[in-house]
């Protein structure tokens, strides 16, 4: 990373929020914008500069990373980004959205004078922080080189998928196969207990088994009760698994897997839990029986 190179934040959600906490614990200079404002304190303790409005974020950033909600989020603070002049910027699109989110906007970028990437991250907030997130990058290769730097500080897996929107598609895939593990995951403990099995014995079995995946063992705590911590909403588990049920229809690829996750996160919202971590699915599932 060039000495002068300054990373623009646009989002200062749970996930945009840990990606500041890293990258100024790691050294990099901040600029912070959201659309519901920033904290002085939240400023101060990453040694940022708060940027009035998208305009002054790109004007005193080298490589702007949008952290945003949705498609809708995405759609809207582009659309206002392409406004200003981007001459020289990197603009590297970090949140969930479809594959052709990022696309509608390269050439308005490049118009712009600036470039574009999409590098979503794989991982819950405590990952993000702890640097062992997934990232996973669509765009020109001296693009995707020029951001690496930033990437190592948040990954220590790190992918260069492709062309502009495979990011994208690549976190769809790892995220389908998360979602469908957590489905199953919850039928087979359900059928476990039904035969008198407890869960504690089930989760040991599992943890030391092919079954059992680095996933499972970093949320059977909370599985069990154990810890109330939140790494991921369920709410932002359903939100996720209808994207990813939306873009495999729209190939028409049939997912009954992510169709039954979808059940089972909106049971679990229903009851009262959205707002604690994804896992919550399955505990509150055995709950029941």
């Amino acid at each position: 990373m060039s000495e002068k190179e300054v990373i623009g934040i646009c989002g200062i959600g749970r996930m945009g929020s840990a990606i500041a906490d890293r990258l100024a614990a790691k050294g990099f200079r901040l600029v912070l914008w959201s659309r519901s404002g920033v904290t002085d304190e939240f400023a101060d303790r990453n040694r940022a500069e708060i940027a009035l409005n998208l305009t002054s974020l790109a004007f005193k950033s080298d490589i702007i990373i949008t952290s945003l909600i949705n498609d809708g989020a995405v759609d809207s603070v582009l659309s206002k980004l392409v406004e200003t002049s981007l001459p020289g910027k990197l603009v590297v699109e970090a949140s969930t959205v479809r594959p052709d989110t990022l696309r509608h906007f390269s050439e308005k970028i490049k118009a712009k004078g600036g470039s574009a990437i999409d590098a979503p991250i794989s991982g819950g907030p405590e990952l993000v922080r702890e640097g062992t997130a997934g990232v996973y990058v669509g765009g020109a290769t001296i693009d995707f080189k020029r951001y690496l730097p930033v990437a190592e500080a948040l990954s220590d897996r790190i992918h260069h998928t492709g062309a502009l929107g495979a990011g994208a598609a690549a976190k769809i895939v790892n995220n389908m196969m998360l979602c469908g593990y957590w489905e199953v995951l919850k039928e087979a403990l359900l059928t476990g207990k039904k035969a008198g099995l407890s869960v504690e014995t089930m989760l040991d079995v599992l943890l030391t088994s092919p079954g059992g995946s680095p996933a499972l063992k970093f949320r059977a705590p909370r599985i069990l009760g154990e810890d109330k911590s939140v790494g991921f909403p369920a709410k932002g588990a359903l939100k996720d698994a209808t994207l990813f049920a939306e873009v495999a229809e729209n190939f028409g690829i049939e997912t009954p897997a992510i169709k039954a996750a979808l059940e089972s996160y909106r049971a679990c919202i229903e009851d009262g839990h959205g707002d604690e971590d994804l896992s919550a699915m399955v505990r509150t599932a055995l709950a029941k029986e």
